[in-house]
């Protein structure tokens, strides 16, 4: 039986040549060096998601853990609150160098071929713009720049859980292709010269002793510890607003800790937050509970005054070591008589010009 192939599709017209996507033979826009770059851009997406989450969670605790969460090691916000803003800064390198390397591929044609490459598409799709977005709102809030009308908490919160969803669906489309160049050399390209198929239609591997594939390996090595040196660099650069032995490399971080007045750092002085009035009013304290009552200033310092050394951690990513005097609050919830047989819930606000910005319980 004669077998029939399938038809040539005719030539392109040279006039219509010129608006075909381009054609891409570089080494390094295959799937190899994309997985490669894909499983450092994952790492800090994962810990910057996991981080992100606690922060969340100990600023606003579900009422199941509210008098759950741990209060111990003290320095425990501080360290993940650091690695928070760190490893999102890390991800902004490892995120264009991904771009860089699997770009080619949003100019196959057709665009659509299937069910299976339309998901694969639309989590490319979701996963870049999802990306871009959370980094660049991310960074401009560790500058303290808002320069748009809505709650950066509550977008910053919901685009984490679409980039995530974006991730695992990215992941689940891509799986066999990532399983099989997950290793240095994948499973199936056998030294006879049998090669697979990358995504730029060229020769993905071949002999171990061919000079065309040493000279491969060797690029990719060298764009891998390219981008690694720009990871370090951006990450070592701003890090010592959290990590103190790093402060004298703290050239590109928006604040330094241990600047001001007090040897520690001020987000917004009285004046830029317009309450230098206010500051020189009288000032009260009011308890209340089963023996409520009133303090002035000079009342609280009348009473017995502690000094602990505690850490001092912001969302915007800076941290600093702080010694810390006066009354405790567990002394003047006494003096109101809270019952100590169960946990007090306490309630610190943070007042602005406009009223409580912030709460944490």
């Amino acid at each position: 039986m004669k077998r029939l192939s399938p038809p040539r599709l005719p030539e392109v017209p040279p006039r219509l040549r010129g608006v075909l996507p381009p054609r891409f033979r570089g080494r390094l826009h295959d799937p190899r060096t994309a997985t490669a770059v894909g499983r450092w851009l994952g790492a800090a997406v994962l810990v910057c998601f996991v981080t992100g989450v606690v922060s969340h969670v100990l600023q606003e605790p579900p009422g199941v853990l509210a008098d759950r969460l741990p209060t111990r090691p003290v320095w425990g916000y501080r360290f993940s609150q650091g690695l928070h803003v760190a490893s999102g800064i890390a991800a902004v390198p490892l995120l264009l160098a991904k771009l860089w390397t699997v770009y080619p591929r949003l100019f196959v044609t057709p665009p659509v071929r299937g069910v299976r490459h339309a998901l694969e598409r639309l989590s490319v799709a979701l996963l870049v713009s999802s990306g871009l977005l959370q980094l660049f709102l991310g960074l401009l809030n560790t500058a303290q720049w808002y320069p748009w009308p809505f709650s950066f908490r509550q977008v910053h919160w919901a685009l984490a859980w679409v980039l995530m969803g974006a991730l695992l669906l990215h992941l689940a489309v891509k799986a066999p292709l990532i399983a099989a160049h997950w290793r240095e050399r994948p499973p199936d390209m056998r030294k006879d010269g049998a090669n697979t198929k990358d995504a730029t239609n060229t020769k993905d591997a071949t002999d171990p002793t061919d000079p065309r594939d040493e000279s491969d390996a060797r690029d990719r090595r060298s764009l891998l510890l390219g981008v690694g040196a720009a990871v370090g660099a951006v990450t070592v650069v701003t890090a010592g607003q959290t990590f103190t032995p790093l402060r004298p490399l703290d050239l590109l971080a928006p604040r330094h800790p241990d600047h001001g007045t007090q040897g520690l750092p001020v987000n917004r002085t009285a004046a830029q937050a317009r309450v230098s009035a206010t500051a020189v009013r009288d000032w009260r304290l009011d308890v209340t509970g089963p023996r409520p009552y009133a303090l002035a200033l000079p009342e609280l310092a009348r009473l017995p005054q502690h000094t602990e050394e505690l850490p001092i951690a912001c969302v915007e990513g800076w941290s600093a070591s702080a010694r810390w005097e006066g009354v405790r609050v567990r002394d003047l919830l006494d003096r109101a008589g809270a019952a100590r047989s169960r946990r007090a819930a306490s309630r610190v606000r943070q007042w602005r010009r406009r009223g409580p910005a912030r709460r944490c319980g």
